[in-house]
């Protein structure tokens, strides 16, 4: 039996394990996960990742290359997209979700653990 996942299963297993986050399919193919209602960022598939986060994270992001532009929303410097292509990929993708999940779970005074 074939054991290994998928980048969107790996990158889901994971962050669903977050006290507070909820996933599942949006309204435009995209497969989000929430906390509080808010989204953290959403998957196309196995292909790209899409955030949003406050303009200076998004710039300092796009500086270190961790994500591009993008593709609806090109110069919205707070917008960004990641592709799936790596393990390296997978786990920055992860590691942007768990920026976006701390700073609403603060917001919100959910427990982030």
């Amino acid at each position: 039996m074939n054991t290994t996942q998928t980048a969107s299963e790996r990158i889901t297993q994971e962050v669903t394990a977050w006290p507070g986050v909820v996933a599942g399919p949006g309204d435009r193919g995209e497969f989000a996960f929430t906390i509080a209602g808010r989204e953290i960022g959403h998957l196309h598939g196995d292909s790209v990742a899409h955030f949003g986060f406050p303009k200076k994270v998004g710039v300092e992001l796009r500086k270190q290359g961790r994500i591009g532009e993008h593709p609806v929303f090109p110069d919205s410097p707070g917008l960004g997209a990641r592709a799936l292509e790596t393990d390296d990929d997978v786990r920055d993708v992860i590691t942007m979700l768990r920026i976006n999940y701390d700073r609403v779970a603060n917001r919100e005074n959910t427990p982030a653990k």
